[in-house]
């Protein structure tokens, strides 16, 4: 809305803010003022204010952050924050996108609310190819002052929300809810260091002009059915392209699961079975605190129990691939070297599920 096209009383409230304030008013304050004059124009309660409409949500977190706050001194911390923050916050403006909310480290950024503009999809792709870029350059300016890097995983998706201004005469705020919201965030947490993932809703309406990988299906919490996502790689008409930082076959997920585990001789059980805690897993192998000691390429029947899945493993061979104490602990690395195309499946499933309930 330009001044021009403001209702007289909108102009006024926006004169004084930016005479008390001496800031100017943000488009996003600017539409929520609107909003407000005008519900209260038409009699209706400005908490009802609420609409429903097609916006694109953008999720980005930092990787590792919390980590690194137990190993670097808390001003480092605050610099770091700080700087990063303020380099994303001024690509995200850059591109017209509206930030719906800081969370420690990560944020969600929001195209078409309040205002919605037709190419709200392309704008934040640009922004999500730019925001890594951006960490580029800033990992290049921690290297140079010997401080640690930082890494950024980003999604995006696009639907229908419910936006208005939520809350109470006490405190409101302008947000958007819904599941759409949600997915984005399930998204982002399905993305590797310096990967911007998006959902095939946003790759449809991106009319081409995106360049990303074939679709992968996931399984996320709340959904009964898996979701495509796919890899961003570049934008060529804007000559953009996405830094990718890291590759890895899979996630990993953090895990407290039970399994016993026999050694083998080719095919053949050496001595009882055993008793271990699986540690974490992923596509290809698992890391095994362990009871007994295993030496490096030892191979090992697995059999363990995914109640998420309501599934038991009972096909899997695997080799120790390392051995480590850690913290009094005998930590031993699996890579999976023999498993069942079902159990491939429901381990597959499981991680997915882990992380996007992330």
């Amino acid at each position: 809305m330009t001044p021009s096209e403001q209702p007289p009383a909108l102009a006024r409230v926006l004169a004084l803010l930016a005479r008390e304030t001496r800031a100017p008013v943000t488009p996003a304050v600017q539409a929520e003022l609107a909003a407000i004059l005008g519900a209260e124009r038409s009699g209706v309660p400005t908490e009802l204010a609420v609409e429903q409409r097609e916006v694109t949500i953008l999720v980005a977190d930092l990787r590792g952050f919390t980590a690194l706050t137990a190993t670097q001194p808390a001003g480092t911390i605050v610099t770091m924050l700080n700087l990063c923050l303020s380099r994303l916050s001024e690509v995200v403006f850059r591109y017209e996108g509206v930030i719906d909310k800081f969370n420690g480290d990560s944020l969600t950024v929001l195209f078409g609310a309040p205002t919605a503009r037709e190419d709200d999809v392309l704008r934040a792709l640009c922004c999500a190819v730019e925001m890594q870029l951006a960490m580029r350059d800033l990992n290049n300016h921690y290297l140079r002052r010997q401080m640690p890097e930082l890494h950024l995983g980003i999604g995006v998706n696009t639907g229908m929300v419910m936006a208005g201004r939520f809350g109470s005469q006490a405190y409101s705020e302008y947000a958007v809810i819904g599941n759409e919201v949600s997915l984005a965030s399930r998204i982002e947490s399905f993305s590797l260091r310096g990967q911007v993932l998006i959902s095939e809703n946003t790759y449809a309406r991106c009319n081409g002009v995106a360049s990303a990988t074939e679709p992968k299906e996931v399984f996320v919490a709340g959904k009964s059915l898996p979701v495509k996502v796919r890899e961003l790689i570049a934008i060529a008409a804007r000559r953009l392209k996405v830094p990718r930082q890291e590759f890895r076959r899979s996630h990993r997920v953090e895990v407290r699961v039970p399994c016993t585990l026999r050694r083998l001789d080719g095919e053949q059980p050496l001595g009882d079975a055993q008793r271990a805690l699986i540690r974490d897993v992923g596509y290809h192998g698992l890391l095994l605190e362990l009871e007994r000691p295993l030496a490096p390429q030892d191979e090992v029947a697995l059999a363990f129990d995914l109640t998420l899945v309501d599934y038991h493993v009972g096909d899997v061979r695997a080799r120790v691939t390392k051995v480590k104490h850690e913290e009094g602990r005998l930590l031993a690395g699996l890579e999976f070297t023999h498993i069942g195309v079902e159990t491939n499946a429901k381990i597959q499933m499981f991680v997915q599920l882990l992380v996007g309930a992330g």
